[in-house]
């Protein structure tokens, strides 16, 4: 009776575990056809490729469980709308949804406590933010709360699933190889902007149309990765080298103000916290130049007394926010609130001015505390793990300063570094359980070399046994 009763049991737990693959794939296949070919999306091309390849994930998902999340790396940098009702989505949201989805379902849970602060941080925000959904009942507003969850604990939850799995080094080859390929795309289209209308901010066509500010972001996500090169990942110098180059090419050629500024900080925290001597005329050198530009440009947009440029714009809707503001102090507007108000429909042009005018001072104090309470427990996660720390609080922190200057909420802008910090999180434990006498420590600054990391091989396996134990 007992063999039968286990037999019956391991039937039952087999057929559980599958039925959540195959639903996976139902619904990602009716997605891709309700997508595809009811909605007439733009850049439809690339739109496809990016909806194919997180459904080819989803149908190699049953025999390889990491292929989803890793199929949503380079798709979280694909900002192609994909509208559903009163929705704005964008591929890079349903991505990190179906991977998110995935990780949960299949992957160890066993958060460290760094990850779980994360998480409780995010969610006392997510709480402060349910009263403007209460009191301003509008779709937008309520879709918008669950997309802003998902942007920083969706992506967090990711990245940790494929850390975890020991696949750090191929999740940030991949990202790396997106933003080379929109360097790349960004340096083509500087040339025939430059040609046919002359000197201006380069807004990318290719691979997919890009704003200057998206593209700016992405790629100084991708330097940052480059130029920390996490041990862990045994990133190649022969491939970082050429690739950071090539993407401080193209970021220059977005003038992207506020990536820049945002880059700039983060390796300069980075360089006095670590002791990199040999970055620190790297750092002299790209960032003297660079925030010399940006000041000349800023005065240059003053003394220019054109009343619609950037910066005369952005002061004009800072006091428009703070007037509407006043309105409604204490729960603020609502989510989104600038798709159905009749008078300001504009984004405010700053994170703090977004949330205040969005969720009022509740959620203004609640997303205090929860970036404060970001960066102080990956500054200690840096101090105990530099190996792993360093770029999880280079990402975050470099997208902070720079929403100081720029929309924040705003697809991947927001996900990609949460992403990179999950998986910095989730690469720490998968390192710890296998080397639990030094916990990274031995990995040393940033040579991009370790004997002791496994294979990709070893890697796959040991994913394996993780996702055989959870069935």
């Amino acid at each position: 009776m007992a063999i039968r009763r286990a037999v019956v049991a391991g039937l039952l737990r087999e057929a559980w575990a599958n039925l959540w693959r195959w639903s996976l794939f139902a619904v990602g296949t009716v997605l891709a056809v309700y997508f595809l070919l009811d909605r007439g999306l733009a850049d439809g091309a690339t739109t496809a490729i990016a909806l194919s390849a997180v459904i080819i994930g989803v149908v190699l998902s049953p025999r390889h469980p990491m292929i989803l999340p890793l199929m949503a790396v380079p798709s979280a940098f694909v900002t192609a709308r994909v509208g559903i009702g009163v929705g704005d989505l964008t591929v890079s949201d349903l991505a990190i949804a179906l991977g998110f989805v995935t990780v949960v379902l299949l992957s160890r849970r066993d958060f460290s406590p760094t990850m779980r602060a994360m998480l409780w941080l995010n969610a006392i925000y997510q709480f402060a933010t349910l009263f403007t959904v209460i009191v301003n009942p509008f779709p937008q507003n309520t879709v918008e709360w669950f997309h802003a969850w998902l942007l920083i604990a969706g992506a967090l939850v990711l990245g940790w699933g494929i850390g975890r799995a020991g696949l750090m080094r191929t999740a940030l080859l991949l990202m790396i190889a997106t933003a080379a390929l929109i360097a790349i795309g960004t340096i083509v289209t500087a040339a025939v902007v430059f040609i046919t209308e002359g000197f201006k901010p380069i807004y990318p066509r290719w691979p997919w149309a890009m704003h200057k500010n998206f593209a700016g972001a992405a790629l100084s996500f991708a330097i940052l990765i480059v130029f920390i090169k996490p041990p862990a990942a045994r990133l190649s110098r022969r491939v970082t080298l050429p690739a950071m180059w090539l993407m401080f090419i193209a970021l220059a050629l977005t003038q992207s103000r506020q990536a820049i500024i945002g880059l700039i900080v983060a390796m300069m925290l980075y360089v006095m916290r670590s002791g990199a001597g040999r970055h620190k005329i790297l750092v002299a050198l790209l960032g003297i130049p660079g925030a010399v530009l940006i000041v000349q440009s800023v005065i240059d947009q003053f003394e220019s007394q054109n009343r619609f440029n950037s910066t005369y714009q952005r002061l004009e809707w800072m006091r428009e926010v703070y007037a509407l503001w006043k309105h409604s102090p204490i729960f603020g507007h609502g989510l989104r609130y600038w798709y159905v108000h009749p008078t300001a429909n504009f984004q405010p042009p700053q994170a703090e001015l977004e949330v205040v005018a969005s969720t009022g001072v509740v959620g203004l104090a609640a997303f205090g505390v929860m970036w404060i309470g970001f960066l102080i427990v990956l500054w200690k996660f840096w101090t105990k793990h530099p190996a792993f720390g360093a770029l999880a609080f280079a990402a975050l922190i470099s997208r902070i300063v720079a929403a100081q200057f720029d929309l924040f909420w705003v697809a991947a802008q927001t996900s990609i570094p949460f992403l990179i910090a999950g998986i910095c999180l989730g690469a720490q434990v998968y390192w710890r359980d296998r080397h639990p006498e030094d916990h990274g420590q031995s990995l040393g600054t940033n040579d991009g070399e370790s004997s002791k990391i496994e294979s990709l091989g070893q890697m796959g396996v040991a994913w394996n046994s993780v996702t055989t134990r959870t069935r």
